[in-house]
């Protein structure tokens, strides 16, 4: 548990996870601020009882005071493909960004922080499950981005004592209240097969079904977004002063993408039809987390690890968030 009647800055928290962690916080007791531009979050996932500021990364400076006792930072562009097309924004965001709120926590002590990092720092990694020891070598911009913020923390917290903990996802799934995925473009397995059920889309692509798996489709590692939070929480009470703390999370367990097509089926009794397509440029077979050390050093175990539970969570949220969308 954290500490009672902390006051934390949330950048992003008008985002998917970040919404949820600011839940979470808030559901602990503690007063949270909302920083987000809403560029890709949106207003009305900010939960009730945190203060919102509309601003950038770069508007930490007139947010921040000594009276805060962290951040938790989730403001970053996080589309591949993007990232690709122009990294620059990706870098003048992610990285510039980041520099600009590491400065201003500096200014204001503020001396905690928890950064959300991504499994795309790995990039396409020989040997699974996946731990924090193996080499780093990001295949996107926007993995590179995430591995320059990680190295920069390091360099904070030798030489100025900050104590942070970088959270490296794996797939995040799931719904938690309010909030849930309505990225734009979606690029997200489960969102997107469920769009299918939903009459949105008229079949999902399966991208190559002659993996060494056992159907033969790739294998991820799906965390539910409400576990997540509860490792941020966690993460707070782990950080140490002058030290950098790097956890993965995930389930340690894999599904297939036809095994989350199957499930969507059962969760929505919906026929799902599905299209056979060539593999995508640099598709691993298998992601899973080794999360080992977050079960050590953080003391956290996911609860949601039921693929129809994730789906069935993800489901609801999309059912209403359509209802939401034309009036109902």
């Amino acid at each position: 548990m954290t500490d009672p009647a902390m006051k934390y800055l949330v950048t992003g928290g008008a985002g998917y996870v970040g919404s949820v962690v600011a839940a979470h916080l808030l559901e602990a007791g503690h007063r949270v601020t909302v920083l987000d531009d809403l560029s890709t979050g949106f207003r009305a996932a900010v939960p009730r009882g945190a203060d919102f500021v509309e601003g950038r990364i770069q508007d930490a400076a007139r947010v921040l005071d000594p009276s805060y006792d962290a951040v938790l930072h989730f403001a970053a562009y996080s589309q591949v493909g993007e990232s690709v097309a122009d990294p620059e924004k990706y870098w003048r965001n992610n990285v510039g960004g980041t520099m600009d709120l590491l400065a201003a926590m500096r200014d204001a002590n503020v001396r905690r922080l928890v950064f959300s990092s991504t499994a795309a720092t790995y990039g396409e990694p020989a040997v699974t499950p996946i731990t924090e020891d193996l080499p780093t070598a990001p295949t996107s911009p926007y993995g590179a981005s995430k591995l320059a913020v990680d190295h920069m923390i390091g360099g904070e917290c030798a030489a100025h004592g900050l104590a942070a903990v970088s959270l490296r996802y794996f797939n995040v799934a799931g719904a938690y209240g309010s909030s849930g995925e309505r990225h734009d473009p979606e690029s997200h397995l489960i969102p997107l097969v469920l769009q299918v059920a939903q009459g949105r889309r008229a079949s999902i692509s399966v991208y190559g079904d002659d993996y060494p798996t056992p159907d033969g489709t790739c294998v991820r590692d799906y965390i539910h977004v409400a576990d997540l939070a509860e490792a941020h929480l966690l993460a707070l009470t782990a950080a140490e002063a002058g030290v950098h703390h790097i956890c993965n999370l995930g389930n340690g367990e894999g599904f297939s993408v036809r095994e989350v097509i199957d499930g969507v089926r059962k969760v929505t009794g919906h026929e799902i039809p599905e299209v056979v397509a060539p593999r995508r440029p640099g598709d691993p077979a298998t992601l899973v987390a080794s999360a080992d050390r977050a079960r050590t050093l953080l003391g956290w175990r996911p609860s949601r690890t039921e693929l129809t539970d994730i789906i069935g969570d993800a489901w609801r949220f999309a059912q209403n968030n359509v209802a939401q969308s034309k009036g109902e």
